[in-house]
């Protein structure tokens, strides 16, 4: 039964994957495309693990699993999050999709 659902969490996350990628080609600028590649890619690589960790159900092997979707869930948004800013500072993201700009500095706050 285990390995059925191992087979189930590891095909959705390839699905996931999979999905992020053809938003990647498909996505018309740099902002959506990075929310591709972020938001659907972590989860189907949680998914993919949670996969690995039933199937190998050993100690050391669930760890080293933990420790990999632990660390991609912190670096993941981070690294995201500086590209996207650094982008947008280059002016490579396109405005008029925009529905909020909080980063732009010509705007009057009160």
């Amino acid at each position: 039964m285990l390995d059925v659902i191992a087979a189930i969490c590891i095909f959705l996350g390839a699905l996931l994957s999979l999905a992020a990628g053809v938003a990647l080609v498909r996505f018309p600028d740099l902002l959506t495309r990075m929310h591709a590649a972020t938001k659907p890619q972590i989860l189907g690589l949680l998914l993919i693990l949670i996969g690995c960790a039933l199937s190998l159900r050993t100690t050391v092997d669930i760890t080293t699993l933990v420790l990999v979707g632990v660390f991609q869930l912190a670096t993941a948004p981070v690294a995201a999050y500086m590209v996207g800013r650094a982008a947008y500072r280059d002016g490579q993201a396109r405005s008029d999709l925009l529905i909020l700009d909080e980063l732009n500095d010509k705007d009057e706050r009160p």
